[in-house]
């Protein structure tokens, strides 16, 4: 499948999303390593608040592989659809404001995603 440059839709190639699909998976991993290390020294549940660190790590990543668009380009004005480290600059205005758009809109689906997981982590009566 080839990814072509889409302002505010798509900014990111094949290598790219997978990129973001390992750091999805990477701060899954941590969420549950941290959430069992967590239950198992028998912490107040109040504890698990910090779980929403890892949990944003695994959002960021998981939002951006799902849309095809990196959140850190977006802000900066560029794009990379070839492969990792061949970036591009945005040259339009108004595409780098359509960028920035979707890069504010994943960050805050991002935060939002992970606190409600992480209510849900601290809500669990273990």
């Amino acid at each position: 499948m080839t990814y072509s440059y889409i302002p505010g839709t798509c900014n990111l190639g094949k290598a790219e999303i997978r990129r973001r699909q390992i750091v999805a998976v990477i701060g899954l991993v941590l969420t549950l390593a941290s959430f069992l290390g967590l239950v198992a020294a028998d912490t107040a549940n109040s504890a698990r608040w910090s779980l929403f660190a890892p949990l944003m790590v695994f959002s960021i990543g998981f939002i951006q592989s799902r849309k095809k668009f990196c959140l850190a380009y977006g802000l900066m004005g560029t794009f990379n659809l070839g492969k990792l480290g061949d970036i591009s600059r945005v040259q339009s205005p108004e595409d780098r404001r359509a960028d920035r758009k979707t890069a504010t809109i994943i960050l805050l689906q991002g935060v939002l995603l992970a606190l409600a997981l992480t209510v849900i982590l601290v809500s669990i009566p273990l």
